[in-house]
């Protein structure tokens, strides 16, 4: 940290003297002031980045504990994506002394995969604004001054696994109604593993049709605020999935599995499961005991479906 704090001293209180002083000459000038200030401290940012980072891969290469199960063999530069910036620094390949193999410690300590070149900062920033508008919008907003092609931010996104969700309350909650809504889309494919794999029936029509499905599970509805005519759903979950089969009970035990880990079902008077009638949906009943099945009419949009929930979960708190 050195180095950097004696750039701050030398180049960066200058220059900081500088911008003020051209401020105060015009005050007009304002964002002139701000930009030229975020400049300065981003560079001094980065340079306190890369300094960390190398006076650690310093420690490993002086460290008389690994040296005794490790070789310096060469000393190469990495350049990591930051939220920040692109941080270039040096780091050190040793190889292990009993196996031969050969790693990069640095990387090993930070957690780093191999060849992982963008940080969790700069992947948050990717996953929030790709979600959001597109893959190309995804790796503009990575870093503040790094673009990271669309391609990448594809294959980080689909790479993605999202764990089952396994907590448990201490408390399940009771209430008399739960809400179950299921839908799908149709997506078309070009292919579904590797190009050049999707398969033409007697027809002369290609299987490249995939069915997503959508499952929330939740307690109703209430005003988004006291005075609001805007409505919200209570507490909901969401499920999604593109199961056939097997599989497609097995996402229905999910959606049950939460339902059990999170609800006293002793104390629930009705389950409503509302949909358009896809036979995957009507499985669900078999699943989960004690579903009273609303048939939602196809030409119906989810709105439609939330206004027919909330008149059902209105009904239901008149009977009170």
């Amino acid at each position: 940290m050195y180095n950097s704090i004696k750039y701050f001293e030398e180049e960066c209180i200058k220059r900081f003297e500088k911008l003020e002083d051209d401020f105060i000459k015009n005050p007009k000038k304002l964002a002139e002031y701000v930009l030229g200030l975020t400049e300065e401290l981003h560079n001094l940012g980065l340079k306190m980045i890369q300094e960390s980072l190398e006076e650690m891969n310093q420690m490993l290469r002086k460290s008389p504990k690994r040296l005794q199960h490790w070789v310096v063999e060469s000393h190469d530069t990495k350049q990591l994506i930051t939220s920040l910036g692109a941080v270039t620094f040096e780091k050190t390949l040793f190889t292990n002394k009993e196996t031969g193999e050969s790693e990069y410690l640095l990387d090993r300590i930070m957690g780093l995969e191999k060849h992982e070149r963008i940080t969790e900062d700069a992947l948050a920033r990717m996953l929030k604004e790709s979600v959001q508008t597109s893959y190309r919008r995804g790796g503009e907003e990575t870093s503040l001054t790094t673009d990271v092609k669309k391609q990448t931010v594809k294959n980080k996104i689909h790479a993605l696994e999202f764990p089952k969700n396994k907590e448990k309350p201490e408390k399940k909650k009771e209430v008399e109604y739960l809400y179950i809504e299921a839908d799908e889309d149709h997506a078309s494919l070009q292919f579904r593993e590797k190009k050049g794999d999707l398969i033409e029936n007697e027809n002369h029509r290609k299987n490249n049709c995939l069915i997503t499905k959508l499952v929330y599970v939740h307690e109703g509805i209430e005003n988004e605020a006291p005075q609001s005519k805007r409505h919200k759903l209570v507490n909901p979950y969401y499920f999604c999935g593109t199961s056939y089969g097997e599989e497609n009970a097995e996402f229905w035990d999910e959606v049950y599995e939460y339902i059990n880990n999170h609800y006293d079902l002793d104390k629930v008077k009705k389950v409503y499961l509302s949909s358009d009638g896809g036979s995957w949906i009507k499985s669900g009943m078999k699943r989960i005991a004690g579903i009273t099945y609303v048939l939602v009419q196809k030409f119906l949009n989810k709105w439609t479906i939330f206004l027919f929930c909330s008149i059902l979960f209105s009904s239901n708190q008149k009977e009170h």
